[in-house]
């Protein structure tokens, strides 16, 4: 079983990539084997729009994207990362949304069973994230809602949620019970 986390902040050692790696770390424990991607280190350009994507074999775009597409149809499970900037995720993670438009226009959903959301804030914007993250996995996904795992959490500072043992910990389990449900 493989899960393919995909992670929206530019910071490696950011709060949300922290809590990502506590989640992997869970899931490894209980047998799944794991990938993380920062989607900011990807040379991955916006969609283009054009009304005739459906019509070509391949995307026109000739990037990192068409990879990180791939590998989210065929993962397992996913996790889903994002730190809220501006009140939603980050512009890495919505070019890998917009990017996603390729595969509905060709009816492609990704294979996976069983999802986790992560979202980090420094304040407001939670919910606005989380509903943008849900949407994904709503129109590129199967995946039921008692299948979907939720963690979000407040730290505004870079390195805060290492001293955030609820979050921490939430993270470990949202890990845990992603591999333990794939499993089934």
């Amino acid at each position: 079983m493989k899960i393919l986390a995909l992670v929206g902040s530019p910071r490696k050692n950011g709060n949300t990539n922290f809590l990502v790696d506590q989640a992997l770390e869970e899931a490894e424990k209980s047998g799944a084997d794991t990938e993380k991607i920062m989607l900011a280190d990807l040379s991955m350009s916006p969609c283009l729009g054009h009304e005739n994507c459906g019509s070509f074999e391949t995307c026109l775009q000739k990037d990192g994207g068409t990879a990180v597409l791939h590998k989210f149809l065929e993962a397992d499970g996913l996790i889903l990362a994002s730190p809220v900037y501006y009140y939603d995720v980050t512009a890495w993670m919505k070019i890998f949304i917009d990017r996603n438009y390729f595969l509905y226009r060709h009816g492609l959903k990704s294979k996976a069973r069983a999802a986790g959301l992560i979202v980090v804030a420094g304040g407001t914007g939670i919910e606005d994230t989380v509903h943008t993250l849900d949407k994904l996995v709503n129109a590129s996904t199967i995946i039921s809602r008692e299948n979907r795992f939720l963690l979000t959490g407040i730290a505004g500072r870079p390195g805060e949620v290492k001293n955030n043992f609820g979050l921490i910990n939430a993270a470990r389990d949202l890990g845990k019970n992603l591999a333990l449900n794939l499993r089934k």
